[in-house]
């Protein structure tokens, strides 16, 4: 990648917090419900696309980082791993133990599913305690077979399609079977459709045209990628019209187009696409959302977005409630408490560990 292009790696870490907006004015949108437009709240309830924005850059990001390195040995995986997990889990093991402890939720008890994140190969258990938390359990996943995917798409594309569509058959098909043998209960990867929706097999594709993105730029298709023109302009346009598009295919206001077959199409192979190109965009044009995603405020707000992702909803944002503001209008404040979980907690824990890692290296 050329030395233009490295700079604005910046701008999609200003994009990580147009996804954690999304995903806030998605769970908020009850709020609204009867000042709005109709027609703006089947745009807001959709917004949980904001979840398919970050799956999309995590799968760019991941193969265009680690595409090699965590291949060389069990070592240099484990660390890679290590990396990821600490990056996500300690923040959240804090908040999801703040819940537990909290006499105000008696109810809410400490769990090896919760905390493991398997509650989220769940349709009973996925949302329970920190119920946004069920696409931490889809990234993880993700981060566990990155480098194997990585290494078929190295080799071969047809290999790697072939793996996530052999992946998608066996998740189904596990599912099924504890469903027809004992009812499956806790529906452990049961029904299809939360399969699709709630696993990384059924997410997988979002993840793809990251990846993909990253393997064309890794494998001298800048130039390709550079005269393509207008990528920013397809890119958000086609975001917005796909969005639109989804709910199109609500019932009613009350409910979500993704959750049709036809939004949930849209939303797992036309939306991706899309992304990847805005991606493309703010890498390689010099626009003024460029600017705007890369400016000190943006980036600094990017790299808060994933404690902002944990609060904006559920514990700190009911304690919130229980003092002073509606959920709805907590957005300032939410936003100045996930930076202060970012500066205080979740970065400083992050780069100590990476340090650390330098030290028993040498």
């Amino acid at each position: 990648m050329n030395s233009k292009s490295s700079r604005h790696f910046d701008a999609l870490t200003g994009f990580r917090c147009l996804a954690a907006c999304l995903v806030f004015l998605y769970h908020n949108r009850k709020y609204w419900r009867d000042s709005l437009h109709p027609g703006l709240m089947r745009l807001l309830n959709e917004f949980h696309i904001g979840v398919s924005l970050f799956f999309v850059l995590s799968g760019f990001l991941i193969a265009y980082t680690y595409a090699e390195e965590p291949l060389r040995s069990a070592k240099s995986y484990a660390k890679y791993f290590s990396i990821r997990f600490v990056r996500i889990m300690p923040l959240y093991w804090l908040i999801l133990t703040a819940y537990c402890v909290d006499p105000a939720f008696g109810k809410m008890q400490f769990s090896w599913l919760t905390y493991s994140l398997f509650h989220g190969f769940s349709d009973v258990h996925n949302l329970d305690a920190i119920s946004q938390a069920w696409s931490l359990n889809i990234e993880m996943t993700f981060y566990l077979l990155a480098p194997l995917l990585c290494l078929l798409q190295k080799k071969q594309l047809l290999y790697l399609v072939g793996f996530l569509a052999i992946l998608f058959a066996a998740t189904w098909g596990i599912g099924a079977y504890w469903h027809h043998a004992n009812g499956n209960p806790n529906r452990w990867l049961y029904p299809l459709h939360f399969v699709f929706t709630g696993t990384f097999p059924g997410r997988c594709l979002e993840f793809f045209a990251g990846m993909l993105l990253a393997y064309k730029m890794r494998n001298g298709n800048i130039k390709l990628i550079e005269n393509f023109r207008l990528k920013t302009l397809i890119g958000f346009a086609g975001i917005f019209i796909t969005t639109w598009c989804i709910g199109l295919f609500q019932p009613n206001i009350f409910t979500q187009g993704s959750d049709e077959t036809g939004g949930m199409i849209l939303q797992l192979l036309v939306l991706p696409v899309f992304v990847a190109i805005a991606l493309a965009g703010l890498i390689y044009e010099e626009t003024w959302l460029q600017k705007f995603f890369e400016s000190k405020v943006m980036v600094l707000l990017g790299n808060a977005s994933f404690a902002f992702y944990l609060i904006h909803i559920s514990y700190v944002n009911i304690k919130l409630r229980e003092l002073f503001l509606l959920p709805d209008r907590n957005f300032v404040v939410l936003w100045l408490i996930a930076i202060v979980l970012y500066l205080l907690f979740e970065k400083p824990i992050y780069n100590g560990y990476r340090k650390w890692l330098k030290r028993i290296k040498t």
